[in-house]
């Protein structure tokens, strides 16, 4: 159904064309930078703890003093950082309908990049997006990136990897608290609170933060405010862990700035920080309950995962006089008990991971034309989603150089929708209702896998695999080219992916060079700018590129990283449907060999970590993206593209004895850029194109203070 982000799509849809909108409107010294980690404990690649140093995996491991010493203010902005990822902002303001994008799927990398917390989907069936700024960097132990594999562990959006984000637990601190308060650019004031508490058989870790800030934009201002516990029980062969936490946002939508040449219009020179839709805003809420029951067995280890969350969400658009109320709320419960058994094969040592996955999510959303009236919403859309799938992973180290990784998943999918439309209820007469519809389907997934120690410090890793997406309600309820409702219901997407890599690594640094192709076909894509087009499989296209990164340490008192990405992401054949047949829109347009809209061909970036005296340390952060094409823009035609941009950020930090002292500059150079923009479909306005400028140079100061 229409979730926030997929009504902010149709909303940019309604600027560019009609344009109704217009030009009217502590070991500090010793601190490392995110590296890949050869011999790092890594969860992602087994859903179990364990050290996976000969597998075939390409893992990046960012840790939480790689966090603290970043010059990133969010979390997406960390992950830009990284090879083989590019973010989408918005506003700029704390990663607010931010986009992680891993391999080059662009508009759609949200649904294809795996976002996990403690392993358990942030993902939904709508397309509101993560809420990054739901879980602060005080609460996270480490990050990890698993990139070209997941499918066969984690199912459906796992088709370029997995970014499971791990909080901190209980039992590996001692009894500390630590309080920071952050001041910056735009009004920012934000605050965070963590304590960690631990005894012979419990603990508990709380985190605390509220965050405030005015925004880059006109009517941006953004209020969040977070909790999160973990609970931990020491057993003679186990443990027991409850994971609760609440988050609330509440947000102003100001909408893009509008450029059209033909009509002398600019709004990116003119009144770059002016906002488009003065009375939008969208707020949200959520909470969320996990337990994990973890058991040691004479096999190996059991664990009886389950999980609750819900999610609460109100947004108002005022559509240039046609206002659109909207109540969303969504229920999951997730079931996710698997088994690790860990014996040799025939000699051979040998660990199996097999598992069940059970996922079951509740959708309910009310439309309307005001607060008050949503009493009698013009459409009351459900609809439910059951997934259940079954997976085995196994590993075998066949020699002490060479060890092969194979696995395979089968998934089970079912939605029921339903819309009930009442003509009476204000503003409902002209709208219609989607006849109820339902779709049950079944995919599955492999993996298959080598690495060859070809030396102590080189190794070669091949493997390649198939995953999988469906498409989530939000892509499903859309209108027939006559305008009425409609729920349209897809084939699953289908992913094949082969990759190679060479790994490098010494006492001084480790380099990883990465090349990887992508085929997919039946790409699910959510058309909100054309007339009647809707939700659709696309053509066939390829994702295919080349990916460095490495850390060097170049001195005891300097380390250097970087990460270097290529990609070329194309349509392989096919065209694309036009608008509907109204005349003002494009036509059917061919695709084959065009560019994918929001992939840059080339990223780069640059990280360095000095510390120039014994509690000063300077880090710097340097990102190069280049142009790509506007969404919306599938056949490459505007003659227009998102221009390349280099941000560099500064952040100087100083310790004290329980006190810290940080000060960052971001977007040192005062670069004007903005990296999401969509391109107008209507023919008489072929030029128009609406973008979201991202904030100027700014800074904050943190104070942090550490209880003993």
């Amino acid at each position: 159904m229409q979730s926030f982000f997929n009504s902010r799509r149709r909303f940019l849809a309604s600027l560019v064309l009609t344009g109704s909108l217009s030009a009217a409107s502590p070991g500090y010294a010793q601190q490392q930078l995110p590296v890949t980690v050869a011999d790092e404990v890594v969860v992602t690649a087994t859903r179990f703890v364990d050290k996976y140093v000969d597998t075939p995996v390409n893992v990046t491991v960012i840790t939480a003093e790689d966090i603290k010493n970043s010059t990133a203010k969010t979390l997406p902005d960390l992950l830009s950082e990284q090879a083989g990822i590019t973010v989408q902002d918005f506003f700029g303001n704390n990663a607010a309908t931010t986009t992680v994008d891993m391999r080059g799927f662009g508009v759609t990398g949200g649904q294809n990049t795996l976002i996990l917390l403690d392993g358990r989907r942030l993902g939904d069936i709508d397309l509101s997006g993560v809420q990054w700024s739901a879980i602060p960097f005080a609460a996270i132990e480490r990050i990890e990136i698993v990139r070209g594999s997941g499918a066969v562990l984690y199912g459906d959006g796992a088709s370029a990897g997995v970014i499971n984000i791990i909080t901190r637990s209980p039992v590996a601190g001692g009894r500390t608290a630590t309080l920071s308060g952050r001041a910056g650019s735009y009004d920012t004031f934000e605050g965070q609170f963590n304590a960690n508490l631990v005894g012979a058989r419990a603990g508990v870790n709380f985190t605390a933060s509220n965050f405030d800030s005015r925004g880059y934009r006109d009517n941006n201002r953004n209020r969040q405010s977070n909790a999160l516990a973990d609970f931990r029980w020491l057993t003679d062969s186990g443990e027991i862990s409850i994971k609760a936490s609440n988050d609330n946002q509440g947000i102003r939508l100001p909408g893009a700035r509008m450029v059209q040449p033909s009509a002398g219009i600019n709004l990116l020179e003119t009144n770059r920080r002016g906002a488009a839709t003065p009375l939008d805003y969208a707020q949200r809420k959520g909470d969320q309950v996990l337990l994990d029951w973890r058991q040691r067995v004479p096999f190996g280890e059991f664990i009886l995962g389950a999980g609750y969350r819900d999610k609460q969400q109100t947004a108002y658009f005022d559509f240039g006089g046609f206002p659109d109320y909207r109540v969303t709320d969504l229920n999951v419960w997730s079931f996710t008990p698997r088994l690790r058994i860990a014996q040799p094969v025939f000699g051979k040592d040998n660990t199996l991971v097999v598992g069940y996955d059970q996922y079951r999510w509740d959708y309910r959303l009310r439309k309307s034309i005001s607060t008050v009236a949503i009493a009698q919403p013009i459409n009351s859309i459900s609809a439910t989603q059951d997934t259940r799938a079954f997976y085995a992973h196994n590993t075998t180290r066949l020699t002490e150089k060479a060890t092969v990784v194979a696995g395979w998943r089968s998934e089970g999918f079912k939605i029921n929708a339903n819309d009930v439309y009442d003509p009476t209820a204000p503003g409902g007469a002209f709208g219609s209702g989607a006849p109820t519809a339902s779709q049950s389907t079944s995919v599955y997934a492999y993996e298959l896998g080598m690495r060859y120690q070809a030396a102590p410090s080189l190794a070669l890793v091949g493997k390649f695999g198939r995953s999988y997406r469906f498409a989530n309600v939000d892509e499903t309820y859309e209108t027939t080219p006559a305008f009425t409702a409609q729920f349209q219901l897809l084939r699953p997407q289908i992913n094949q992916s082969t990759e190679l890599g060479i790994e490098m690594k010494d006492k001084r640094g480790n380099l990883r060079a990465t090349v990887f192709n992508i085929n997919v076909t039946d790409e699910v894509h959510l058309d909100a700018f054309s007339a009647g087009i809707g939700n659709t499989n696309l053509p066939p296209s390829r994702r295919r590129g080349l990916e460095l990164d490495g850390r060097w340490k170049a001195h005891e008192t300097l380390i250097v990283g970087a990460a270097y990405t290529y990609m070329d992401a194309r349509f392989r054949e096919g065209t694309l449907p036009g608008g509907g047949g109204f005349g003002a829109f494009f036509s059917n347009v061919v695709i084959a060999g065009k560019h994918v809209p929001l992939v840059p061909q080339h990223k780069a970036s640059v990280t360095a970590s000095w510390a120039f005296a014994a509690r000063t340390r300077l880090n710097v952060a340097a990102t190069y993206v280049a142009s790509q094409f506007m969404d919306n823009d599938e056949a490459n035609t505007l003659g227009v593209t998102i221009p390349a941009y280099t941000v560099v950020d500064l952040k100087l930090a100083h310790e004290q004895g329980p006190w810290r002292l940080s000060a960052g500059v971001n977007n040192l150079f005062n670069r004007k850029y903005f990296n999401y923009a969509v391109r107008s479909n209507q023919v008489a306005a072929a030029d128009r194109y609406n973008a979201y400028p991202l904030p100027e140079i700014n800074g904050a100061v943190t104070l942090e203070y550490a209880f003993k």
